[in-house]
């Protein structure tokens, strides 16, 4: 019997102490931001959907709301707004939107590497870049145009450009001869349309003169100056959201065909897991590498062009618009 009481003062002692820990740790007060991938949830963005799901964010101090992308929702515009704090845009585009007086600021690289693809089949005798000399090629149109039309110009090609949609089905039907493609995406939806790759010719823009670097980290400059711990914590969670991604892919699978259902969009497995490991290939080229950074040399390349195409007017200075290298090693 005498030992009750010690007990219970010792249970109390403890769960005094658990309060007044979550005391301390719930005075840091969590910040809410908002962040716009570029299009509808897919595999592609899976290492946000991961860090928000997972409890990544919330650790680094952030209630972050994912906002859904796709048609009608231009990324820099919702940062112009106000209506996000954060958003995905390829580093072509986020340069003009800078250009033309929308104060963005670079935060973070996430994908390296452009994963950008001519495709044509080899029984029409399209086998080298200048068999394209000519014919019809596919392409998107905006800023999407600037990748390959860089590539027809270093190599001195006139092609036929024709207005592509959303789906690869002029290619497959033959009213065209080559269609662009996202190595992650629509590469994979040619192959499972029934051709197999040895049927094809496939020109990886990144080795013929237009290695831009794709999905990038961006904000306002009044976000970066007004809570710069902010915009670090966000990027960081951000890339380790991506490399939890990675570590457990059919759990990230698992999440990701859940929010597509839930954004009632059709969901395949078999396709999203194809993009989540070309995904992984486009964050970390190299075994090793670091992720989170834009690299001087990818900055300036892309800057040249887009000066040479008269797309901007002056040559913006990398520091004055990289803002954060929060690389991952």
């Amino acid at each position: 019997m005498p030992r009750f009481p010690s007990l219970i003062l010792r249970w109390l002692s403890c769960g005094l102490f658990l309060v007044f820990a979550l005391t301390a740790s719930a005075a840091e007060p969590v910040k809410q931001a908002s962040f716009i991938p570029l299009w509808l949830p897919q595999a592609q963005f899976a290492g946000y959907y991961m860090a928000a799901e997972k409890g990544i964010y919330l650790k680094h101090g952030i209630d972050l709301s994912i906002i859904e992308g796709g048609p009608g929702r231009n990324p820099s515009e919702y940062l112009r707004d106000g209506r996000a704090d954060f958003a995905a845009l390829w580093l072509t585009t986020a340069l003009q939107r800078r250009d033309a007086g929308l104060p963005l600021v670079h935060i973070g690289q996430v994908v390296q590497q452009s994963s950008m693809l001519l495709v044509a089949r080899k029984d029409s005798g399209i086998r080298t870049l200048a068999d394209l000399a000519g014919k019809k090629v596919g392409l998107w149109g905006g800023d999407f145009d600037i990748p390959p039309h860089s590539v027809f110009d270093q190599h001195g090609l006139k092609v036929q450009p024709v207005q592509q949609s959303a789906t690869v089905n002029l290619f497959l039907r033959g009213g065209i001869a080559a269609v662009s493609a996202m190595e992650y995406n629509e590469y994979h939806s040619i192959l499972n349309s029934g051709l197999n790759e040895d049927e094809l010719t496939v020109f990886p823009l990144k080795e013929h003169g237009a290695n831009y670097p794709e999905d990038g980290l961006y904000a306002l400059e009044t976000t970066v100056a007004r809570d710069p711990q902010l915009v670090s914590a966000f990027v960081r969670a951000s890339l380790e959201g991506w490399e939890y991604a990675f570590a457990h892919p059919e759990e990230t699978l698992d999440v990701m065909l859940r929010i597509i259902k839930d954004a009632r969009l059709p969901a395949n497995r078999m396709h999203q897991r194809w993009m989540l490991s070309r995904m992984r290939a486009l964050i970390r080229p190299a075994e090793g590498s670091g992720v989170g950074e834009l690299s001087r040399q990818d900055y300036q390349v892309v800057v040249q062009e887009l000066r040479r195409r008269g797309l901007v007017r002056a040559a913006l200075d990398y520091d004055d618009f990289v803002k954060g290298n929060h690389a991952l090693r």
